[in-house]
Parts: C-alpha cells; sequence; structure tokens
C-alpha cells in the first residue's frame, strides 16, 4: 500500500466531550458501518463503557476515504477514553499516531482533561486539529471557546472546526483536515521490520491477540518474527485489520495498523511497548516503547471463596494483559486467607477493575481499604515502600514516613472558587497559584497528598461547581510527613483489612467516625461485639455492636424465678463461650466507609 494515502490519527478530549460519538459519526459517514448495524458507542465494546457512558479502552478501527479527486485514503482512528483514570490508554494511542483531533465541548469548554491530553499530543509531536463540538446545544458559546483555545491552549495557527458530531455537522470538513493536514507515516517498507505493540487482549480460541503499528518494513501470515524485548520468536498465524470488527489481511505494510496473532498462549509472554521485528532480517535497534507507569492506589482484592483464588490469578493474568497500567502480586491476610496486592492508576481504576473480574470471570470479591504508597525510612539508615499499612515497622522503628504528593490543576467557575478553596485547605492542600481562563472561570493549582485526594475529592469539586468543576493532576515527589496507623479492632483482634494510616492531627476525628459508622454496618451477633480504634497499644475510640435478644424464659410460665434465673445465667455462659470463638462477618460496606470518612 502506498504510504502518503495513510492517515493515523486520534481523538482526544476531557471525558464526556463527545469523542465516542464523533468516532461513531466518522464509521457512519466513510461506510465503515452500515446505518442497519449502527447503535451508539459503536466502539465500546465493554458493557461496562455503554453503562457508564465512558470510553475505558483505547480502541483502533480502519475507515476507507475517497476525496474530491477521487484518491481513496486509508483512516487508522483510536478513539481514547477522557478520565484521568486512564491517562496511560490515551499515551499508547498517541505513540501509534501522527495527528490528533482536540475535541472541545462548546457549552463547557477548556476543562483539565483538555490541558492534560494537549500536553501529551504536543510531547509525541502530533499535528494537532481543534475541533469545537455540540455546537447545536442551546447554551453553546463557540465564538468564546475559540477565544479561550488561542488564550488557554496557545492553538492559533489555524481556526478551530465547528461541529455538532451529533448531527453531522462539520464532519465533512473533518474529513478533509484530516487529509490535508495529518502528515503521512513515516519509515520504509523495504526496511527491517519495527512494530511497536500498543496493546493486547487475550482470546479463548486464539490466544493472544497482539495489538501493533508497524512503523518499518512489513509484517505478513506465515513469517517467523522476534520480541526484541523478551528474545522470544514466533511464527504469525494471522495478520489483520479491525473494520471495525477483526478481519484478516495477507500483511500489514510500513505505516499500517493492525493486528497478530502468532498461538502465544501464556499472556506474561507479551509486553506493551515491546518492538516486533523479522527474526531472519532483524532491525538493528527496538523502538522507544512506553515509560513505565507506576501505580498511584493499591488496594487488596480476595475471593469470598477461598478456593477460587487459582481462578482469580488466572484472571488476573488475562486483565493485565488488555490493562498494562495495572499490577499485582499475593499476599495474604489473616482476615482473609489468600488474595493480591493490586495497584491501579486511581479509584475509578480500580472500581473497573473490580467489576470487570465479577462480571468477565464470574468472581465474588473483597476489596479492601485503598491506600497509596509511603516510604518508611528506618532507624538503621534503610528505606522501605509499604503498599498495605500492615507492613508498616513498628513506630519504635521508625525514623520519619513520606507520602506521595502530587500537584493538582481544579477548573473551576468563578462563583464557586470560595468553596472550592476551602475543601482544598480541609484536605491539606497548598495553595499555588490561580490563573483566570476567562471571566467566569477559573484554574486552580494546589499540592496535596495524595492520600486525601483519591477517594471522593473529584466528586465533591463536581458538586460544589454543579458538575462544571474539572480536576487532573500529576505526582510531584515525596514529603515527610507525620503519619501515624490507625488499627481497628473486633473483639480484642486487629482487622487487619481495615487498618490505614493517616495525618496524625486527624487521628483521632477519624477512628472515631469509623467505629461509630461499622456499629451501623457489622451486623449483630448472638453476643456482644467490641469496635476499638488503636494507635499502636493506645485505645483512642470504642463502640459497642449489642447482641441481638433470644428470650430464652418465653417457655417458662408461673413457677419459681429460680428455673427463669437458671436459664439466663446458662444463656449468659453460653455467650461468652461465643464471644471467644465466634466470628464476625464484616461486609463490603465496611470497608466502603473509610472511603467515605
Amino acid at each position: 500500500m502506498d504510504k502518503s494515502l495513510i492517515r493515523n490519527f486520534c481523538i482526544i478530549a476531557h471525558i464526556d466531550h463527545g469523542k465516542s460519538t464523533l468516532a461513531d459519526r466518522l464509521l457512519l459517514k466513510t461506510g465503515a458501518i452500515s446505518q442497519r448495524e449502527f447503535h451508539d458507542q459503536m466502539l465500546d465494546g465493554m458493557d461496562l463503557e455503554r453503562e457508564r457512558g465512558i470510553t475505558i479502552k483505547a480502541k483502533a478501527v480502519r475507515l476507507l476515504h475517497r476525496d474530491d479527486d477521487d484518491k481513496e485514503y486509508v483512516l487508522n482512528l483510536i478513539d481514547t477514553p477522557g478520565h484521568v483514570d486512564f491517562t496511560y490508554e490515551v499515551s499508547k494511542a498517541l505513540a501509534a499516531c501522527e495527528g490528533a483531533l482536540l475535541v472541545v465541548d462548546a457549552a463547557q469548554g477548556v476543562e483539565a482533561q483538555t490541558v492534560a491530553n494537549l500536553y501529551l499530543a504536543r510531547e509525541h509531536g502530533l499535528k494537532i486539529i481543534p475541533v469545537i463540538n455540540k455546537i447545536d446545544l442551546p447554551s453553546a458559546e463557540p465564538d468564546r471557546i475559540r477565544q479561550q483555545l488561542k488564550d488557554t491552549l496557545h492553538i492559533s495557527g489555524m481556526e478551530p472546526i465547528m461541529a455538532s458530531a451529533k448531527t453531522g455537522i462539520g464532519v465533512d470538513e473533518i474529513m478533509h483536515s484530516i487529509v490535508e493536514l495529518v502528515p503521512p507515516p513515516k519509515g520504509e517498507q523495504d526496511n527491517p521490520l519495527q512494530a511497536l505493540i500498543f496493546d493486547s487482549a487475550f482470546d479463548t480460541f486464539r490466544g493472544v491477540v497482539v495489538y501493533i503499528r508497524v512503523k518499518n518494513g512489513a509484517i505478513r501470515k506465515g513469517m517467523k518474527i522476534k520480541m526484541m524485548g523478551t528474545g522470544r520468536v514466533y511464527d504469525v498465524e494471522e495478520a489483520g485489520i479491525f473494520k471495525p470488527a477483526p478481519t484478516a489481511i495477507d500483511e500489514l505494510g510500513c505505516g499500517e495498523v493492525g493486528y497478530i496473532t502468532c498461538n502465544i498462549k501464556d499472556p506474561k509472554d507479551i509486553n506493551v511497548g515491546d518492538t516486533v521485528t523479522d527474526f531472519r532480517r532483524p532491525a538493528a535497534d527496538a523502538l522507544p516503547g512506553y515509560k513505565k507507569v507506576r501505580p498511584l492506589v493499591f488496594c487488596g482484592l480476595y475471593p469470598v471463596n477461598a478456593k477460587d483464588f487459582p481462578f482469580l490469578r488466572d484472571a488476573l493474568e488475562k486483565l493485565e494483559l488488555s490493562d498494562s497500567s495495572f499490577i499485582y502480586e499475593v499476599e495474604s491476610s489473616v482476615s482473609f486467607g489468600f488474595g493480591f496486592r493490586c495497584g491501579f492508576l486511581g479509584l475509578l481504576h480500580m472500581e473497573i477493575i473490580q467489576e470487570r473480574l465479577e462480571r468477565e470471570y464470574g468472581l465474588n470479591l473483597i476489596a479492601t481499604t485503598p491506600s497509596v504508597v509511603y516510604k518508611v525510612k528506618k532507624k538503621g539508615g534503610q528505606v522501605v515502600e509499604i503498599e498495605n499499612p500492615s507492613k508498616l515497622p513498628a513506630p519504635q522503628e521508625i525514623e520519619h514516613i513520606e507520602e506521595p504528593y502530587i500537584r493538582g490543576f481544579i477548573i473551576s467557575p468563578a462563583d464557586a472558587l470560595g468553596s472550592v478553596m476551602q475543601l482544598c485547605q480541609e484536605r491539606r492542600g497548598i495553595y499555588k497559584s490561580t490563573e483566570y481562563l476567562d471571566q467566569t472561570r477559573a484554574m486552580l493549582i494546589y499540592e496535596f497528598p495524595l492520600s486525601e485526594i483519591i477517594v471522593d475529592f473529584y466528586d465533591k469539586i463536581k458538586s460544589m461547581t454543579r458538575g462544571y468543576g474539572s480536576l487532573d493532576y500529576e505526582f510531584k515527589e515525596y514529603v515527610i510527613s507525620d503519619l501515624v496507623k490507625l488499627d481497628i479492632l473486633i473483639n480484642g483482634k486487629p482487622c487487619d483489612a481495615l487498618s490505614f494510616i493517616v495525618h496524625k492531627d486527624s487521628a483521632y476525628t477519624k477512628g472515631n467516625q469509623l467505629v461509630t459508622k461499622l456499629r451501623e454496618l457489622i451486623p449483630r451477633q448472638l453476643f456482644e461485639v467490641a469496635l476499638q480504634a488503636a494507635i499502636g497499644s493506645k485505645i483512642i475510640a470504642r463502640e459497642t455492636v449489642r447482641p441481638v435478644g433470644k428470650n430464652v424464659t418465653a417457655k417458662c410460665y408461673g413457677g419459681d424465678i429460680t428455673r427463669k434465673r437458671k436459664l439466663w445465667e446458662k444463656q449468659k455462659e453460653g455467650k461468652r463461650r461465643m464471644k471467644q470463638f465466634g466470628k464476625v462477618e464484616i461486609p463490603q460496606e465496611a470497608f466502603m466507609a473509610i472511603l467515605k470518612i
């Protein structure tokens, strides 16, 4: 194929600015799908994506477009997520493209993720085509947004395209701009094969399906290939493209995006970012690949039924294949037995992974309290990283504890700035600057401890700003803080899964709030349950779950009172023994309660 007729581009935007709807419109316009086959969010294959109305996985699709001169162009489109937790998916897609459509909502304007995704695209040297979407909305202000793009994002080289993905306005102009402005791919068909693995998935019948972008050379069915990172050698069983359904072809040429299968059964054999080359005529160097991503939030995932542990391990292996920003390792808990300590990019990412495991693999799971990674410097000078609060060394061994800080960018309407700033102060935020984007909106820059914002901070920003606020953040550094481990004791026994690390100043308040909340959530037993919050050996809060009463004297009518006393004493003794050996069931809501405090 003539690579001058290939255009590789992606769609980037803040969440809910119309990326998937625009992708749908492009699919219909180019005839990739018929009106009969069409449904909304065509490229969002997961039930979860359609239910929540968000894109979780980046999706590739090949479109054919014939221009006015009757030339047929091949357009490889990658639709990307917009949520801050899935930024890694965006960066992977950008590495496989030469251009990007930057979509901005005509009513809401530039948001935090618009800025973050634009910077990512510029880092990759992509040609940016600005699109102001949803101009058909009654609240649309395209002129104001056009000015915002110039002032805030410094996009002044070209006039933004006015469009409505829903009604089809501006779609012809977008197609024309992609063909005219996005450069064709570099590289040569005759060079040794270099193909970048930008994603992968697991198929029960074909094994691992490897998604690639060919940078040099060509890859065809029956060819012997080598993974430059692992050194493994395979025979290509099938090469294909996405139309959007996977379609086998004879050869993927230079500049093309598609997939290969090689009967790879073990998901661990494939690394995203690795380079595929020809075994007989290998390339001299591997492609740069991707920067290794660092998970920011950790939690334990345990099967409710201990027999499901091997199934959970298999499911995590397959899931890691399609989501390389997710990591896990085996751990054991006194309360739950064997499970996995898992690392995520944020709380939504954690929620999506847990839901995918339960839906796609039929598992019943308990997730422990999310925590961040702390660095502990011991008295001897040794520095250890703590992902699990239960592994924190004894207080007498610790010299100091460091916690991760992030730089947060909050975009808020001007009339909500006061309440947003107050929330930031409550979350131990350090104010840095305020920058007005226009007369009605401003961007606040704060530095926060990551542990203070991973839970409900974004939700609170949204409610305070009537849905117009947005948040983006980047990791900054580790800072020394006065932190302690708060343990929860149930009938005198520590529940390691409920332990968490907290700032000393708020430990008493949080301990009290938590045991009060647990008293409501833990079901009443036949014996009394004592709930205590403790720092080391010091108890700082206590609540009691009263026992369920059973009327053991209901059968006694009349007669001597000693008969009743005898039964009451017998009941009291039984409850004492139960308390000694009884096990208290802890519902999943108890772990979620910690998040809300």
